[in-house]
């Protein structure tokens, strides 16, 4: 089948893990003999990962409305410019390729109106939604705020939806989506990347981990503040690029409290990631917000380190205090997250049980059964949708 997936951002230059999952549905979709062609914005990362290969058929020719982690205005001609732009550029692809399906990723700051011309176009679509673009999306869409067009009401029946959470799908509805083909299935990491733990440890060495997109809605300032409430010896890595004023602002955060030499703050390859969990005690996830869902702490517990964590979101939905990882309130912040690390420091007992609940729940959430969920989605709106010509003479 011939497929085109359309998303902001693609890597290596990316920001999180929804980007990474649309890579990874789209290997796993040409593994499966489909052809597959991506098409996203052109914005470049400052510094792109470098263990993530550059795909095939990428075509970074889209603009759109988010610039440096904000979504700036814009007047009426340099809107009407972005999305003609923009139409020009999927129209060229959908007579190139002449899908049979469209896959909808991350499609917060884009031009939502694309997915109504594809759907007018006769094309199959279906919506793969791993945070809440389908609610923010409207309202940071330039486009839709100078026309007031019922873009939700489109966008509904724009072609079948696959949430990763209960907890991103039941945000929607809450919000005024009327869902009539909507399913969920849960993410998972890369199995062949995340495995190979290291024997368990008895000696706790206090090396905490954070490991992710640096954002506010994070939590890495009360990772930060619970090293306050700790013995003077324990030392916390905060690992991910992002936000470059939020990441200024914890080091500031840092100084003020007195905690240099104690933190500190790099971007590592992808490829290195198994091995900076592995040299954890704990990996810290104390996210503020609900999370869409939470690839973090399966990844922790894969390479056998204990999660500790807000279980806010979707993460939520797999996190099992003293079974898997330990809960804390993130209302409580540093002294509530100091709390729980020493809760698991001071038991070895709890670390070992936690250890081996982490493992075996990592391993039932491998990203295979979601992108065979991604693959059925596109099969069973391309069969409900007339057959197209291809482009190209096919």
């Amino acid at each position: 089948m011939r497929i085109l997936t359309v998303g902001n951002m693609y890597p290596p230059h990316h920001l999180g893990g929804y980007e990474l999952m649309w890579r990874s549905a789209v290997t796993w979709l040409r593994d499966r003999g489909h052809e597959v062609r991506v098409l996203t914005t052109d914005y470049r990362a400052p510094e792109p990962d470098p263990s993530t290969p550059q795909d095939e058929d990428v075509h970074r020719e889209l603009r759109w409305y988010w610039h440096d982690h904000s979504f700036p205005r814009l007047g009426p001609r340099a809107v009407a410019r972005l999305e003609r732009h923009n139409a020009r550029v999927l129209d060229h692809h959908l007579a190139d390729l002449g899908p049979e399906a469209v896959s909808w990723w991350a499609m917060g700051g884009m031009s939502l109106s694309l997915i109504e011309r594809t759907r007018r176009a006769g094309v199959a679509a279906s919506c793969v939604v791993v945070d809440d673009w389908p609610l923010y999306g409207p309202r940071v869409d330039r486009r839709a705020r100078f026309t007031r067009l019922p873009t939700r009401r489109k966008l509904a029946r724009a072609g079948s939806w696959l949430f990763a959470s209960n907890t991103l799908a039941e945000r929607a509805r809450k919000g005024g989506w009327e869902l009539a083909e909507a399913r969920v299935a849960f993410p998972g990491i890369d199995h062949a990347l995340f495995c190979d733990p290291p024997p368990p440890r008895s000696e706790w060495s206090w090396r905490l981990l954070y490991c992710g997109r640096i954002d506010e809605r994070k939590g890495i300032d009360l990772a930060v503040e619970s090293l306050a409430h700790m013995p003077p010896g324990a030392r916390l890595r905060v690992v991910g690029g992002g936000d470059e004023e939020h990441l200024s602002a914890l080091g500031a955060l840092t100084d003020r409290l007195g905690l240099a030499g104690r933190v500190s703050f790099e971007r590592r390859p992808r490829a290195e990631l198994p091995s900076v969990y592995a040299e954890a005690d704990a990996t810290l996830f104390p996210v503020r917000w609900a999370e869409p869902f939470g690839l973090v702490p399966l990844e922790s517990m894969a390479m056998g380190t204990p999660a500790v964590a807000s279980g806010r979101g979707g993460s939520g939905e797999y996190l099992r205090d003293g079974e898997n990882c330990v809960l804390f309130d993130a209302d409580l912040g540093g002294q509530g997250l100091a709390d729980a690390v020493l809760r698991l420091a001071e038991s070895p007992d709890e670390r070992g049980r936690i250890r081996r609940g982490g493992l075996e729940t990592s391993a039932r959430f491998g990203e295979e059964s979601f992108n065979q969920a991604v693959e059925t989605s596109l099969l069973e709106a391309a069969s409900s949708t007339r057959p197209r010509a291809s482009g190209r003479g096919h």
